[in-house]
């Protein structure tokens, strides 16, 4: 039995995010539970594997954080989905620049993929970081989760808006190919698309509602203890009605009927829905700015400098082309987006405002 009869044993069709969660995270044949996606040698490379600059601005925002709460004695770092565990060997490393900051912070990696999670447990060996599966086990002192392209690999649901009458997106298998298919939405659906204004114009709406549910619990959690969530992704502000579903794999545009669990399937992050759903849920959300205002605020130019300034030409111009790949407008600087959710007690904003 091939994977795509795996996926349909039970049912000839399904609603597109269920199609998705099974090829994507399915424990037998998911994508993210089977290989290691990252890097030049894997399919797509992200923020932390191109440079530790990435990774060091980050970990001086984390700091300014733990300031601002006054430097209680101990503060929660949650990684989402932490990937093959280059973002937090390198956040560990630079948090160490802040001793006592760094006896303050407890790591935690929420990890889904049994296949990832064992890779990051062979290469990070530090008694900061600890593994959870429940966000629910975090009771007590202030959070801070943090998730780089996390939001992307989420499944999404899809809807079509024709005049007055509005479709959801379905997966069929038919003759043994998969087909996109739309039936007529349920009323309970509708309904949560006009609660975020969704239904305003014709076209494809995507609707992060499996992201929304993955958010819930982090969100009483930042209102309970007190905290925010950073969240950097590729994505857009406006709702733009078009269907941004793509495939990749081995670094290239994959056809999304194709290599099913062998190649990734993401969706665009709608930033501005996002932003809505946090503030219906008692966050506040300063704006939503580029990745590339978001790291010259955090001062990854005079950080570049520094750190090149007993280089050799050639390292100098290798992490020049690493650093400009992360915040020139035309590669990853204004594509990818941050956004930051708080509690509204909390007065931080640094390089939101």
């Amino acid at each position: 039995m091939n994977k795509i009869d795996k996926i349909f044993s039970k049912n000839k069709n399904m609603s597109l995010d269920l199609y998705l969660e099974k090829v994507l995270y399915d424990k037998n044949f998911g994508y993210y539970q089977k290989k290691n996606p990252f890097g030049s040698k894997g399919d797509y490379i992200t923020a932390p594997n191109i440079s530790n600059l990435f990774c060091e601005m980050i970990a001086i925002w984390i700091v300014s954080f733990w300031e601002s709460l006054k430097k209680p004695k101990k503060i929660n770092f949650i990684e989402l989905g932490p990937g093959n565990g280059d973002f937090c060997l390198s956040i560990l490393k630079a948090l160490k620049n802040f001793p006592e900051a760094f006896d303050a912070i407890n790591i935690f990696l929420y990890e889904k993929s049994e296949g990832l999670k064992k890779i990051q447990q062979k290469r990070i060996i530090s008694k900061k970081v600890s593994w959870i599966q429940n966000l629910k086990k975090i009771k007590k002192s202030p959070v801070i989760f943090f998730g780089n392209e996390f939001l992307d690999a989420l499944p999404i649901k899809q809807f079509k808006k024709e005049n007055n009458n509005i479709y959801e997106r379905y997966v069929a298998l038919k003759k043994n190919k998969l087909k996109f298919v739309f039936k007529k939405a349920p009323k309970k659906q509708i309904n949560k698309l006009k609660n975020y204004n969704l239904l305003n114009k014709n076209g494809i709406i995507e609707y992060p509602e499996y992201g929304f549910k993955e958010l819930e619990i982090i969100c009483k959690k930042i209102k309970k203890l007190n905290g925010g969530a950073l969240f950097i992704d590729y994505g857009y502000n406006i709702q733009r009605n078009t269907n941004t579903l793509q495939s990749i794999i081995k670094h290239r545009y994959n056809d999304i009927n194709k290599n099913i669990g062998d190649a990734d399937i993401t969706a665009l992050v709608n930033f501005g829905l996002y932003k809505e759903y946090f503030n219906h849920n008692d966050l506040f959300v300063e704006n939503v700015i580029s990745q590339n205002e978001f790291l010259q605020k955090m001062g990854i130019l005079s950080r570049f400098k520094i750190v090149s300034n007993k280089m050799t030409n050639e390292n100098k111009s290798n992490l020049y082309s690493r650093l400009r790949r992360l915040i020139d407008p035309q590669m990853m600087g204004e594509n990818f987006k941050v956004i930051f959710a708080k509690n509204k007690k909390c007065k931080f904003s640094l390089a939101f405002k």
